[in-house]
């Protein structure tokens, strides 16, 4: 049974990651939103019955025997229901904000979430004993769920919403602490999580969600008929079985260079977006073109835009795909050298 106890965390952890991981999939969907916004409501009225519980003077039971077991079980079922909330809608979040990451700054966030979340396997039997990790644990659940779900909401990506939705979260959990019995635990950690999380804003390490990257690719003779966009992408070697391309592209003198985008926003929502092609000289990324369009949601395998550079000269260079107010949706990077690639190394892609 020890045995058994030991591997419990563990295989909550795995199971559950591994069932919202196919379940939530690409997209960002209305019934996702609505079940998270269950649980957050759910962990919320379970906090305030825990702090009346507290300030009741009710405490652990202690006893020997399979009567004492039985009654330490059902005093700690409440921690334990909290800590499948909590770690319901951090496995969602987690998995939605990887994958509206898109270079190394959001993956980084992204993976404190996951930090987050396998840290809430094994702490959940300390929430009796510290609110104040409760309340703080509440506020960031309630701020990553409406940084989703207002955008999502209002069919708006405009930048205030992000922080409206980080304030709100954090008065939602101030607003309950100061409505629960006794006030148990501190909350001025959730206000310091705004702060940390507004800075992480501005230096653009949070995703710009709800969009989602779909796809990215770099390459030559870009077709566009109705509906239909290909791409000629150079394959990689056989030996980088990860890439979808070549991380080089063959560019003769006077060719062009494409790169196409699908980006997925959820329906009714419409976003400004743009492409930037930058160059690495010796002073760093250069800017050479920016083309700017505007999506609109919903369509499954994203919304598509194209661009292209003339004769972009030998080097290193990167596509980048983002929001026209600055935030970055993914990075492109590709290493260009003259020449023409041999039928046999192109592979379509459509889009």
């Amino acid at each position: 049974m020890k045995f058994l106890q030991r591997l419990f965390p563990p295989l909550a952890f795995f199971g559950g990651f591994v069932w919202d991981a196919l379940t939530i999939g690409q997209r960002v969907k209305p019934l996702d939103l609505w079940l998270l916004g269950v649980f957050l409501l759910a962990a919320g009225t379970l906090i305030l019955w825990l702090a009346r519980r507290e300030a009741n003077g009710r405490v652990a039971p202690v006893g020997a025997g399979w009567r004492g077991r039985v009654a330490s079980g059902v005093w700690q079922a409440p921690y334990l229901l909290l800590q499948f909330f909590f770690g319901g809608i951090f496995s969602a979040l987690f998995i939605l904000y990887f994958k509206s990451s898109g270079y190394l700054g959001t993956w980084l966030t992204a993976s404190l979430l996951g930090a987050l979340l396998v840290a809430n396997e094994f702490i959940g039997k300390h929430y009796g004993r510290r609110f104040t990790l409760v309340w703080a644990l509440f506020a960031l659940n309630a701020i990553l769920f409406f940084n989703f779900a207002l955008p999502h909401a209002l069919g708006s990506l405009d930048p205030s919403w992000f922080y409206v939705s980080t304030v709100a979260g954090a008065l939602l959990a101030h607003g309950l602490w100061r409505l629960a019995p006794g006030r148990p635990g501190r909350i001025f950690p959730a206000w310091i999580l705004v702060g940390a999380l507004l800075m992480a804003w501005r230096l653009d390490m949070i995703a710009p969600v709800p969009l989602v990257r779909q796809d990215m690719a770099v390459g030559h003779d870009f077709v566009r008929e109705g509906d239909r966009f290909a791409l000629q992408v150079e394959a990689p070697p056989w030996w980088q079985f990860w890439r979808d391309q070549a991380a080089v592209a063959h560019v003769a003198e006077g060719g062009k260079l494409y790169g196409v985008t699908a980006v997925f926003a959820p329906l009714g929502v419409t976003a400004a977006l743009e492409h930037r092609w930058e160059v690495r000289d010796k002073d760093g990324w250069r800017p050479v073109y920016r083309t700017r369009f505007h999506s609109s949601g919903g369509r499954e395998r994203g919304f598509r835009g194209y661009s292209w550079v003339l004769n972009p000269r030998p080097g290193e260079w990167r596509l980048i795909v983002a929001t026209q107010d600055g935030r970055t949706i993914g990075i492109f990077p590709v290493n260009v050298e003259r020449g023409v690639p041999l039928p046999d190394e192109l592979r379509l892609r459509e889009f």
